[in-house]
């Protein structure tokens, strides 16, 4: 069976890898443009690139899939199936409608919740006890389609973005693995539609949203931070600059809204609208992440700042 295969990073490239793995043959990959990166800017190829080319198959990297070059391409293929994971182009009828069984997304989230560009971040965020992976027949609407597939998993309450993302990972690489297997050996695929309630968005992350608001909740500053890491990272600003809050607990004392009330090797307290996180690890602009031992060891701060 002939998969064409579409997606750009590390998420995507396990779902790649698992695929060559199992047998089936990928006579193209597409993925996103070569982007600069890094404090030099150097042209940097996607990891979905970078796994097929190991693997000796052939890339593709159109800036649009709306092209009648790019759909040709697709055409030549003559493909069964194209699996789509975090690609980052959108899909126009006409690619939908190129493989025989259509495209398959692999998606980060129990559909209909969280649709959108950051299912596992808003999931966390939010203070869902459970998300998953989904595998879709991709439609003209935004993560909208047919559910072939559902993968639970119970998130953690220490659980930031980036455990849940590789937790994730490995699950969609096994799951679409099986999906087409059972579409190689019944040449179908038994596909539910989304229930009507319950849709939510997802929308894409900002530096801006990941500033914290020290009025919230502990609670729910504790969440954002664990959904922000690693990226953008939640910060706040310390003696004019960004501080960025990596990991923090919620602890039961009470003051002034993003006020520090006690500072030492074990955490540091700031008050919060409602309760008080215990701050475990940061990292001050300039500098890498660290302890709190470490930032408490070469910084004083006082008793009542205000963060």
């Amino acid at each position: 069976m002939n998969v064409i295969f579409a997606g750009t990073p590390d998420f995507a490239a396990a779902a790649l890898k698992a695929i060559a793995a199992a047998g089936f043959q990928i006579p193209l990959v597409l993925t996103q443009p070569d982007r600069p990166k890094g404090r030099g800017m150097q042209l940097q190829e996607s990891p979905v690139k970078q796994a097929a080319l190991e693997l000796g198959l052939s890339v593709a990297q159109p800036a649009s899939l709306r092209h009648e070059a790019a759909q040709a391409l697709l055409r030549e293929q003559n493909a069964d199936v194209m699996v789509v994971a975090a690609y980052g182009l959108i899909l126009p009828q006409a690619v939908l409608d190129t493989p025989k069984h259509g495209c398959l997304n692999i998606h980060a989230s129990l559909l209909p919740r969280w649709r959108g560009a950051a299912p596992i971040q808003r999931a966390i965020e939010a203070g869902d006890t459970e998300t998953g992976v989904c595998i879709m027949q991709m439609d003209a609407g935004l993560d909208t389609g047919d559910v072939v597939s559902e993968h639970r998993y119970s998130i953690r309450h220490t659980d930031t973005a980036n455990e849940v993302h590789d937790a994730l990972m490995h699950i969609g690489a096994q799951a679409i693995v099986a999906d087409l297997q059972q579409l190689q050996q019944t040449g179908r695929l038994n596909a539910t539609p989304q229930p009507e309630n319950g849709a939510t968005y997802a929308q894409k992350l900002s530096k801006e949203e990941a500033k914290i608001d020290w009025h919230e909740p502990a609670t729910v500053i504790e969440r954002k931070i664990r959904a922000f890491n690693p990226v953008p990272g939640a910060w706040t600003e310390y003696q004019g600059k960004p501080l960025k809050i990596w990991q923090a607990e919620v602890v039961a004392q009470s003051g002034e809204p993003g006020t520090v009330s006690a500072i030492s090797s074990d955490g540091l307290i700031v008050a919060c609208g409602e309760g008080a996180l215990k701050i475990t690890e940061l990292q001050p602009a300039g500098s890498k992440r660290m302890p709190i031992a470490a930032f408490a060891a070469g910084r004083s701060i006082a008793k009542g700042t205000q963060l």
